[in-house]
């Protein structure tokens, strides 16, 4: 595949899941945040049956599961995507998709910080600075009435549940790579999300289940957002960032959580006339130079330990 094929699709990957905030306003009136997630994931997981078989039947499979990977995938789905899509979904609905897309720029600082909490990396001077950026910036896209510490009449707790939601993307992320050992990425895609359905399911039922009875009322803004969750957010882009996954560098990787904030904040401009305050704009500058921090700070850091590893490797050959 031509690099140029290879960024078309981490675009397009990137621009369906910036969908996911806008659309997640669009369904809002008639939709709880349950269903909101429920509801697409199912639907996108018999979607994706028939490439995981696929995978299956092709000549150089090994198939090595064990029983005891189905523990693996319960972790992924209730640490991992549970708080990812369901906190995400009920943060925007608190707040706004243009917040939850510039929030999202925290993804890369969530990683690091699982990274310390998974792999017992050491929280270096570098990760303070940008976790104390990130969340300044995260708390001036609230907007909160500072003057009367009136934290309702802003966005506060919308925003910091979006962060949480950040936490469980970097866990799956993070703990995924294990998966993946043993798995193909579509495979470790659709048994979680298999998971999420036995996990998510009960809840739906219990907390959410008038829904049901209210498809037929659905409006074509409602239909809208839940079409576009199911087959752009939660199938097509996984399947088109797979496929240019085989020919992307890390550092083209890294820029998928620039995209999807990108894409999110137009979108949102566009679709729902959403505009930034100014202080949105300054709390969405302070998130962004936190992550350019540590994304670039400690590139440059691994390209050091490289350069000294491989110094050290040639004075003692």
């Amino acid at each position: 595949m031509s690099p140029l094929v290879s960024w078309a699709l981490l675009f397009a990957a990137n621009f369906m899941w910036a969908l996911q905030f806008t659309c997640i306003k669009l369904v809002e009136d008639q939709v709880g945040s349950l269903f909101t997630v429920w509801g697409p994931m199912t639907l996108a997981t018999a979607m994706l049956y028939p490439l995981v078989r696929n995978v299956q039947r092709q000549p150089d499979y090994v198939d090595r599961r064990r029983k005891s990977d189905v523990w693996l995938f319960l972790m992924l789905a209730a640490l991992g995507v549970f708080p990812g899509q369901v906190l995400i979904t009920w943060g925007t609905r608190l707040s706004t998709a243009s917040n939850a897309a510039l929030i999202m720029l925290t993804l890369p600082l969530s990683t690091a910080v699982m990274a310390v909490i998974l792999l017992g990396e050491r929280m270096t001077r570098l990760r303070w600075i940008s976790a104390a950026l990130a969340i300044t910036g995260v708390v001036l896209c609230g907007e909160v009435d500072w003057t009367n510490l009136d934290f309702g009449t802003g966005y506060l707790i919308g925003n910091l549940i979006v962060f949480a939601g950040t936490l469980g993307s970097a866990f799956f992320n993070s703990y995924g790579k294990k998966v993946l050992r043993r798995y193909s990425p579509t495979e470790m895609i659709f048994y979680t999300y298999v998971a999420m359905f036995f996990l998510m399911t009960p809840l739906v039922l219990w907390r959410e289940p008038d829904v049901f009875a209210r498809i037929p009322e659905f409006t074509t803004r409602t239909w809208a957002g839940m079409i576009l969750l199911t087959f752009f957010h939660n199938y097509l882009s996984n399947v088109l960032f797979l496929k240019a996954l085989k020919h992307l560098d890390a550092i083209q990787t890294a820029l998928c959580n620039y995209l999807i904030t990108f894409f999110g904040v137009p979108i949102a401009a566009i679709w729902l006339g959403e505009r930034l305050s100014a202080m949105a704009i300054a709390g969405g500058i302070l998130v962004l130079g936190s992550t350019l921090l540590i994304t670039v700070g400690e590139a440059r850091s691994a390209a050091r330990a490289q350069a000294a590893a491989e110094l050290a490797a040639r004075e003692q050959a």
